[in-house]
């Protein structure tokens, strides 16, 4: 899964997102994902989805879009960095249209640096997500560490601007 671009508009991003041949596309086919995914990022189980089956996030992750799974990781980050939780996030794909395998992640921010980097953020997180699930083989995503990170990019916009000699 790679993120090719993201495109800022006047209140959401869109991440296009494009996943190779062969690659999981469905969560279901990540054995114990939906489990993994909470204990590392356990504010997923709060994630609300309308996806007209009125199945929790938590619940939808046995079988959905590993993108949506992208996508809601990218916002509980947000969260975790100082954003409204109610901001809200949006999967769509065309295969038709813009081949197998290419979805669009579009997700509401109060600031554009800190989705920009949520979501970039959000790509070897879900990555190690999708991954053969043997946690000595690559040590978790440090979420703290990230959660950090984007915190000081929200802090860095909200100083001053430095005074010039």
């Amino acid at each position: 899964m790679r993120c090719i671009s993201i495109t800022v508009g006047p209140r959401t991003v869109d991440a296009v997102v494009v996943f190779a041949p062969g690659e999981s596309i469905r969560t279901c086919s990540v054995p114990d994902l939906p489990v993994r995914a909470i204990a590392l990022m356990p504010g997923l189980r709060g994630h609300r989805c309308d996806n007209g089956a009125g199945l929790t996030f938590a619940q939808e992750l046995a079988d959905t879009e590993v993108a949506h799974l992208l996508e809601h990781v990218a916002v509980e980050l947000m969260a975790l960095a100082g954003s409204p939780d109610t901001l809200a996030g949006q999967t769509t794909w065309d295969f038709h249209r813009d081949g197998r395998g290419v979805f669009h992640v579009l997700i509401d921010y109060d600031d554009d640096l800190v989705a920009m980097g949520a979501l970039t953020e959000a790509v070897p997180i879900v990555g190690w997500l999708c991954g053969p699930g043997d946690d000595a083989h690559e040590a978790p995503p440090d979420v703290r560490a990230t959660v950090a990170r984007l915190r000081e990019l929200r802090r860095r916009r909200s100083l001053p601007d430095a005074p010039t000699a």
